[in-house]
């Protein structure tokens, strides 16, 4: 009975869970959905052009995951000048947010401008499989021309919607997600397959659709925030002018500065893994990017649960709730596995539905399915480091999620996947599961740093 008051929070504590999170799982959700559909449409043209898109989505990856980090550092202070009451210190981390923003845009820009054609190349391994590698090159190149147009609008809806959520606008966000969605779906049918009069576009028609959703997701959270100033009471005057406190600035670049070398590191470590599988061909290339469009979708629950922490979890931190930040964690948690449970079991049972609907080989879609079931297997377990890294970053423990994050990628998952997939024979099946179970390792750290209350800590007491 008391590990079950532990674990398990009481009515008023899920309503406020719900609360928050049911939105965001609802814009993850329909994020991902967008990105199978986009997916599966552009499979059903073929599996070079499916193959060319998922290169490129993987480089884009990269730099939605530095956007993010960018803005988390700034992102703890929100949720906790939030919870402390003080309007003046949530517009400052939201002008900070904005310049990260633009910042990386500039230097991601400049980055794929200039270097696409070699960064796509070293996804290109030439197998038995038979697919033109040539083909998926010229696909690919199609693509991120276009891909490039979306990338600020997507930058500026995150620094927009991240502080919208942490301020308690949800719903918000979701509602911009939800017109992103609409409008990807419909101009997808009409611009890859050429309906409605449109000439017959493939890849670049994808591209566009996605560009063109961006501008809208963007267009719905930059407009509610600016004429619904009662309700964000930070937009007051941020345009005024851009300075931010210097004791502030130091702040973030002290707590923001490895979260964002974190998520850079992370991300590219992830590209990294890719890579690494890629090497047994192209066939391979397809059926990870066919795994991973559909996991995440179910990967959405326990992302959502993160923000929760974020949110919930920084704000009673930032208010002095000490005790109750540590009891509520541990319930989210707890509420977090469970439910990655029972979807793991829901992925497992409905994998080789997924692979079944795209237009490609036989081999490629039992190889995808073998990868979902592998995925549905370990997610109770990405489901607690996940929110065992969002429960030490909202206490600003960001050099100890650097080493939890990045450093155990880098140190320990990529040689793995470096040494197998060069020096062994090992298939990309049998690989990626050698290299998934290594989270084992990360749950039994995590486990230890969240017994010992690590982040547990008011960072915005003496601002």
């Amino acid at each position: 009975m008391k590990i079950a008051k532990k674990l398990i929070g009481d009515r008023h504590f899920y309503k406020k869970v719900a609360i928050i999170a049911l939105p965001v799982l609802v814009q993850n959700i329909i994020t991902n959905f967008v990105s199978l559909v986009d997916n599966i449409m552009v499979g059903q043209i073929g599996t070079e052009q499916m193959s060319g898109v998922a290169i490129v989505n993987q480089l884009i990856f990269v730099f939605n995951i530095c956007i993010f980090g960018g803005i988390s550092g700034a992102g703890i202070f929100t949720a906790q000048y939030f919870g402390k009451g003080d309007n003046k210190g949530v517009r400052d981390t939201f002008r900070a947010k904005l310049i990260i923003c633009l910042s990386v845009t500039l230097i991601a820009l400049g980055i794929l401008i200039f270097f696409h054609k070699e960064l796509i190349s070293l996804f290109l391994h030439q197998s038995d499989d038979g697919l033109d590698l040539t083909s998926t090159l010229e696909y690919a190149k199609s693509y991120i021309y276009i891909m490039f147009l979306g990338l600020l609008p997507f930058a500026i809806t995150q620094a927009y919607s991240g502080t919208l959520r942490e301020t308690g606008q949800t719903v918000v966000p979701m509602c911009a997600g939800i017109a992103a969605f609409v409008t990807n779906v419909s101009l997808n049918y009409v611009l890859i397959f050429g309906k409605l009069g449109f000439p017959v576009l493939g890849v670049q028609g994808a591209a566009i659709a996605t560009v063109i959703a961006r501008y809208s997701e963007c267009l719905v959270v930059v407009l509610w925030a600016h004429l619904n100033k009662a309700k964000c009471k930070f937009i007051k005057g941020t345009y005024r002018s851009f300075k931010i406190p210097k004791p502030l600035v130091k702040d973030i670049a002290t707590k923001g500065a490895p979260l964002i070398f974190n998520e850079v590191m992370w991300s590219l470590g992830t590209t990294m893994l890719v890579q690494c599988y890629s090497v047994r061909g192209l066939e391979a290339v397809s059926a990870m990017n066919i795994s991973s469009t559909v996991s995440n979708l179910f990967f959405c629950a326990f992302f959502a649960l993160g923000s929760a922490v974020s949110i919930m979890v920084g704000q009673l931190l930032g208010a002095g709730q000490l005790e109750r930040a540590v009891d509520e964690d541990r319930k989210l948690i707890a509420l977090s596995v469970a439910v990655c449970v029972a979807i793991g079991g829901l992925l497992a049972l409905t994998a080789p539905f997924f692979p079944s609907v795209y237009n490609t080989t036989n081999s490629i879609k039992d190889l995808a399915t073998s990868l979902l079931r592998v995925a549905a297997v370990m997610m109770p377990l990405n489901a607690f480091v996940h929110m065992a890294y969002f429960t030490l970053r909202s206490g600003g423990k960001t050099i100890v999620t650097f080493l939890f994050d990045s450093v155990f990628v880098w140190g320990v998952s990529i040689p793995v996947a470096f040494v197998l997939s060069r020096f062994t024979g090992l298939p990309v099946l049998e690989l990626y599961i050698i290299v998934q179970s290594l989270e084992l390792i990360k749950c039994v750290i995590g486990f230890i740093m969240l017994k010992k209350k690590l982040w547990v800590q008011n960072l915005v007491k003496e601002n």
